[in-house]
């Protein structure tokens, strides 16, 4: 940070400088130009996934300069046909660029309500905070495009990953009644998301074996 700051409520000083929430902010004495700049922003994600995307976010976890200032960075690459997957932002809006490449662009509202584009170099869209949006590559060669985020942590939440690829797993039952399918159909996804979900907790839980796990804790 560049200016003085007069350490108050929610900031704990120290020899070197204050936290400011919950970050190391140095004395201004000691900033530098090097504390300012982040360098690697043109160096491609690895596409080589089953998305065929790489969304490389550069947030105050990457770049601590960012702290109380309420911006950051992405660059979204796409392989052919790559797709950004389905995802929404809980802490801020974002404007997307679209710098080499054509994509296909959505958004969904409140009310399920899908806004789509196809987007072409030059072009750009913004997703309101929290609302579900996704990108995918319409070419055979590679895209490349540029985020812009009005917070220093933006965060991320892949709508797949949050049903499917938590740990412990969501039980089976909510799983099926949600999607209206049963069990197989459920254990088939479920099974792209194994290697990530190792752990003995993510077994398969039913409704039984939560009450039986629920009645034991209570017998303790």
């Amino acid at each position: 940070m560049i200016a003085d700051i007069i350490a108050g409520e929610g900031e704990r000083s120290s020899g070197d400088g204050v936290f400011v929430n919950g970050r190391f902010c140095k004395n201004p004495k000691d900033v530098e130009i090097e504390d300012l700049v982040y360098k690697g922003f043109n160096i491609p994600g690895d596409t080589n996934n089953t998305q065929g995307a790489e969304a490389t976010l550069v947030d105050i976890n990457k770049f601590p300069a960012l702290n109380t200032l309420g911006v950051s960075m992405a660059r979204i690459d796409f392989g052919p046909f790559g797709l950004n997957t389905i995802h929404l932002h809980p802490r801020s809006s974002e404007i997307f660029a679209v710098l080499e490449g054509t994509l296909y662009a959505g958004v969904v509202t409140t009310d399920y309500k899908l806004y789509d584009t196809v987007l072409r170099k030059g072009d750009m869209i913004v997703f309101p905070q929290g609302l579900i949006h996704f990108q995918f590559n319409l070419g055979k060669t590679n895209a490349f495009a540029i985020a812009s985020f009005g917070s220093q942590n933006p965060g991320r939440i892949n709508v797949v990953d949050g049903l499917f690829g938590t740990r412990p797993r969501i039980l089976d039952d909510v799983l099926t009644k949600a999607f209206q399918v049963d069990k197989i159909v459920i254990q088939e996804l479920l099974s792209h998301f194994s290697s990530q979900n190792s752990s003995i907790n993510t077994i398969g839980r039913s409704i039984l074996q939560l009450f039986a796990q629920t009645t034991n804790d209570c017998a303790n």
